[in-house]
């Protein structure tokens, strides 16, 4: 079988999971992947920067994460991203085909972004995604660093890509690279909603930390 889904789209918000649940889901998935590397909540404050309040509150689903605290935890933990998102049905899926219908979704709810993955589960050398950004929605309000590469190209509205604490308004049709070692946010300061194919390469270091600015 080639895990060919059927003609419906890909799960719609109607359909996902209610928004306690992803909290609940997050929380443990963050606990799990922390104590399964020997880490205490201060050895990921350490590594991420966050505080020790917030990384507890996270893993008891009483706060949710920005798309820069899901990336500043996955480094520390050693996954991609995508290890936070609703799991897919493994009936028939294909080892490296994402079909429409088996997309996973990551909510976050607090930041107004929707992730799609676009690749299939378990690591890799790059990560691809489609965004969905409510009015007012964004990767957080600090700027994130760390060492590999990502691109873009936007779908449909408008994304602000702040880069070197310079702003970049882009439209449908344009796209963008630049070395994640270099500070960045986005968000969308539009009142309508943007779509986005979104690329990361892994950090060629794995040793090294992301920072603030």
């Amino acid at each position: 079988m080639d895990g060919r889904g059927g003609t419906n789209g890909p799960k719609d918000l109607a359909t996902a999971e209610p928004d306690d649940a992803v909290d609940q889901r997050l929380g443990e998935t963050v606990r799990l992947l922390r104590q399964r590397a020997g880490l205490s909540i201060q050895d990921v404050a350490n590594k991420t920067g966050l505080s020790t309040g917030m990384i507890s509150q996270l893993e008891r689903a009483r706060a949710m994460p920005s798309i820069r605290t899901l990336r500043l935890l996955s480094i520390a933990l050693d996954v991609p991203i995508s290890y936070f998102f609703e799991s897919s049905d493994p009936a028939d899926v294909p080892r490296y085909i994402v079909r429409k219908t088996n997309r996973r979704l990551l909510r976050l709810t607090a930041s107004g972004v929707v992730k799609e993955a676009l690749t299939p589960e378990g690591k890799g050398q790059l990560e691809l995604y489609e965004l969905t950004l409510n009015p007012g929605a964004s990767s957080g309000t600090d700027f994130l660093q760390h060492t590999g590469e990502k691109a873009g190209y936007i779908l449909s509205g408008s994304l602000r890509l702040w880069l070197d604490n310079q702003a970049h308004l882009l439209e449908a049709g344009d796209s963008f690279r630049f070395p994640s070692i270099v500070p960045h946010m986005f968000d969308n300061p539009t009142q309508q909603v943007a779509r986005v194919i979104w690329v990361t390469t892994l950090r060629e270091d794995r040793g090294a930390k992301s920072q603030d600015r």
